[in-house]
């Protein structure tokens, strides 16, 4: 019985002794399959790991918080409904005024054979492609296809229609154009990958910027990537609101004094004057989507 007691104890270690070696250890996360790798950019943000279907077994169980001058919009929580003006769409609305923003944010999902509406008066409207392709007519232009990474940004009062043969999901910004003096902008149709990388003094992550910094843009959209184990490394408290859509990886959020866990699919909005800070976790890159007003006194 003894030897056989060896024996068994014998194996056990040895096993321990492979799996500590092993590139995965005991405690480390799975590295992405080949099948992750083979996905479409952008894909987690509308198949989130903690979709709805995955928590089905957790009656009343959600990750999104709502307070006075943050919220965290989880995907578990998206409510669509049909999108006023547009046809064969469903829209879920995420940040709202309703909530303290002076923007609006919305995923807006396209089926097929489908079409966009107008926004009303004065408001002007950026669109960004994270699954399928649409396209953009205008009638001072030919029609432009926009497909997963581009986006186009639609000045006020400036008529166009995004149409939609098979599917697609846009994430959607709109706000009331304010007026500086006798500034204007324009059309902007462009891809991530085209705009130029910034430089960043003091921080680590890299940036793009989807809009002019020119004074006519009274709001910019910013890109930017973190590597694993890649923080900001200022702790910011400022006027300007943000909207945020995270695109790939996943992280630790402060708000406030709030430390929430975010993943790809998630969506986070902050009121001024917020404490806000983000690290990067994971074993690969983390990358978001980030409105911020720009441009304008805030009194």
């Amino acid at each position: 019985m003894r030897s056989l007691h060896l024996i068994v104890f014998i194996i056990i270690i040895s096993l321990l002794v492979k799996a500590s070696k092993s590139d995965d250890g005991f405690c480390s996360a799975p590295s992405p399959s080949i099948d992750e790798k083979t996905k479409p950019i952008y894909w987690k943000v509308t198949n989130p790991t903690l979709s709805p279907s995955h928590l089905q077994d957790l009656p009343g169980y959600t990750r999104s918080v709502y307070k006075r001058d943050h919220a965290l919009i989880t995907p578990e929580s998206h409510v669509y409904s049909p999108l006023p003006d547009w046809t064969n769409t469903l829209g879920a609305y995420l940040i709202t005024p309703a909530m303290g923003s002076h923007f609006v944010m919305y995923f807006a999902k396209m089926k097929g054979m489908s079409s966009s509406g107008l926004p009303p008066k004065d408001i002007e409207r950026l669109v960004f492609v994270v699954e399928g392709a649409v396209t953009l007519t205008n009638t001072s232009s030919s029609s432009i296809k926009l497909t997963v990474d581009s986006y186009a940004y639609l000045p006020p009062n400036f008529y166009h229609s995004l149409d939609c043969v098979e599917s697609a999901t846009l994430v959607v910004f709109e706000r009331r154009y304010e007026h500086l003096g006798s500034h204007t902008t324009e059309l902007i149709v462009g891809s991530t990958d085209k705009q130029q990388l910034l430089e960043t003094p003091g921080e680590v992550f890299e940036l793009r910027k989807l809009l002019p910094v020119s004074l006519a843009y009274d709001f910019n959209i910013h890109i930017m990537d973190f590597q694993p184990g890649d923080f900001l490394n200022v702790k910011e408290v400022h006027y300007n609101q943000h909207g945020l859509l995270l695109l790939e990886g996943q992280g630790i959020y402060r708000l406030g004094d709030n430390w929430y866990p975010v993943q790809a699919g998630d969506v986070i909005w902050m009121a001024p004057f917020v404490p806000q800070w983000y690290a990067a976790l994971g074993k690969t890159r983390s990358r978001y989507l980030l409105y911020k007003d720009v441009n304008r006194n805030p009194l």
